[in-house]
């Protein structure tokens, strides 16, 4: 990554001014009598989101004036400096007042850095900023580039993003912070028990596989992170229809994010036994590819007959739950891009969480407000997992009938968590369909800074 920060150049630096509507007037006033005729003749009001670069009397960038929404206003977007990067000229910059969160800001601006430029050159000009004293400017760096990481494989298109190179980006990522990493590849799920994860990626050329990666000391803690890392998804037999299909490439989301959260986890070296389990696949058209109503046996022992084939996220993810269980961990986290009932409900920036530990719901929500990393608790209701009931099996993957998508699945999940001391489940949709400040159009990092920023508190 890039890095948006410069910690040399303070004096030289251009300052942003931040105003809001009623503030503007006082800061005005500060301005020199040129740089006043100039925001005037522009018809600057600070706008939320606009922004004036000052000349100087030589022609040179003085300051710039950002717009805010007003103190307590309920459009209030913390990360609104983080359009900054995207609309200044090349230059050294610094923060001149205070925005509404100085930490929330300076992070804002390095996730608004961020370009996707592997398949063409990006127009990135070299916007840098000089942090403010006071901020973790390590911490911010840390989180900003393990954005970075789930964005970037997110965004990479399925053709160069298959269950093998998932796999390589994780041992890569084990490599850097020397932990030990294997996969369990193709037939060898058979014949080590993970028959749902081997059922889904059958069909595919591209070799399914189980990713394990394992940081830290034994004698701490056991936190265990599971993601959902089907490379594509066309549905399967239940094929999607051509607008579904297009963008999923991003159905590995999960898997990216749970690396994203791992790289931070690693990076600050939380006092944690750290292990990564990503179920990888490819869920293909081929004529061995399973099919409704086939009923195969789970990783659990537990019968699941497929009431849809496009619901294959969760029996990837029901083996390697099961498997995650064995060795009884203090936490169990999943994450994947599950269903889209739970884009009806919260739309595509509120991922729901699960959870039936109270304690670990309210802590999620307070790190979810406080990273701006939005996550909404639903409930596991109870009355619902009988819909789950096969008249043939154990289990169906699929109730038919639209109620409940979202809540069904994490019941599905649930099924297949037995011995974890507390589980948390995040049905994220890992996209932004448009661009929003410090948030660019494409695969995007959910859930995993709210996730750190509760265990750094934890297990700092």
């Amino acid at each position: 990554m890039h890095s948006p920060f410069e910690t040399a150049h303070a004096a030289s630096s251009i300052p942003i001014y931040f105003a809001t509507r009623t503030t503007w007037a006082a800061i005005s006033k500060e301005l020199s009598p040129q740089a006043q005729q100039f925001a005037k003749a522009n018809d600057y009001a600070a706008k939320p989101g606009k922004c004036l670069a000052l000349p100087s009397p030589e022609g040179q960038i003085a300051q710039v004036i950002f717009g805010l929404e007003e103190e307590g206003s309920k459009s209030r977007d913390l990360f609104r400096p983080g359009a900054l990067p995207g609309l200044l000229p090349p230059g050294i910059y610094r923060f001149a007042n205070a925005p509404h969160d100085i930490r929330l800001a300076t992070l804002a601006f390095a996730l608004g850095s961020y370009r996707f430029g592997r398949y063409r050159k990006t127009d990135r000009p070299d916007v840098r900023l000089v942090p403010s004293d006071g901020v973790d400017i390590t911490d911010i760096t840390r989180m900003a580039e393990a954005a970075s990481l789930a964005r970037d494989l997110i965004n990479m298109p399925s053709n160069d993003m298959g269950p093998e190179e998932l796999a390589a980006a994780a041992q890569q990522l084990a490599t850097r912070y020397g932990a030990s990493f294997s996969a369990i590849v193709g037939d060898e799920l058979i014949q080590q028990n993970f028959p749902l994860i081997h059922t889904v990626g059958m069909a595919s050329p591209r070799a399914p596989r189980l990713i394990d990666l394992s940081w830290g000391d034994p004698a701490h803690p056991k936190v265990t992170l599971v993601g959902k890392g089907v490379c594509f998804d066309t549905g399967g037999l239940d094929l999607k229809p051509s607008s579904g299909m297009l963008i999923m490439k991003k159905d590995m989301g999960g898997a990216a994010n749970v690396l994203a959260l791992a790289q931070m986890v690693m990076d600050a070296g939380l006092k944690v036994r750290l292990r990564v389990l990503i179920p990888a696949v490819e869920n293909a058209v081929a004529g061995n590819a399973f099919r409704p109503l086939d009923i195969f046996k789970s990783r659990k022992g537990l019968n699941v007959e497929i009431g849809n084939t496009d619901a294959e996220g969760r029996l990837v993810l029901a083996d390697a739950l099961a498997f995650a269980c064995e060795e009884k961990p203090d936490l169990l986290v999943d994450l994947g891009t599950l269903t889209g009932a739970a884009r009806v409900a919260l739309g595509p920036d509120l991922p729901p969480f699960y959870t039936n530990d109270e304690t670990l719901a309210l802590d999620v929500a307070r790190f979810a407000t406080g990273e701006q990393d939005p996550l909404w608790r639903m409930p596991l209701w109870p009355a619902y997992d009988s819909w789950l009931d096969s008249k043939v099996a154990d289990i169906n993957n699929a109730p038919s009938g639209g109620f409940a998508g979202s809540i069904t699945c994490a019941l599905f999940l649930q099924r297949f968590v037995t011995d974890a001391k507390s589980w948390l489940h995040v049905d994220i949709f890992g996209w932004t369909p448009s661009a929003k400040p410090a948030r660019p159009e494409g695969g995007e990092c959910q859930a995993a800074r709210a996730i750190y920023k509760l265990l750094s508190e934890r297990y700092g």
